[in-house]
């Protein structure tokens, strides 16, 4: 078998300060819901990921993670935000 990813290009969208802003949330919000999963799964804190055990160090608040796995969550969230954009979607706050 042979994958070739095609992602949506993005290459053309420019994310304005207020999305920029707005990534950052949904990275967070993406980890928690990453978090949640595992958890109800049995998963709990461990200092090393152990699929048997179920334990993940990346199982703590976003806040404490470090920053190679809040990038991850970030270009996640912004890869979502600049497909929409470019997609034709607006994303606007409600005023």
């Amino acid at each position: 078998m042979s994958y070739e990813p095609a992602p949506i290009d993005t290459s053309r969208v420019t994310l304005s300060e207020d999305l920029r802003q707005l990534t950052e949330v949904l990275a967070h919000n993406t980890h928690d819901l990453w978090a949640q999963k595992r958890l109800t799964e049995g998963w709990s804190y461990g200092p090393e990921r152990d699929d048997t055990r179920k334990t993940h160090p990346d199982l703590v608040p976003y806040g404490q993670l470090p920053e190679s796995e809040k990038e991850y969550d970030r270009i996640t969230a912004m890869a979502t935000l600049k497909a929409i954009l470019a997609l034709g979607y607006r994303i606007e706050r409600p005023t």
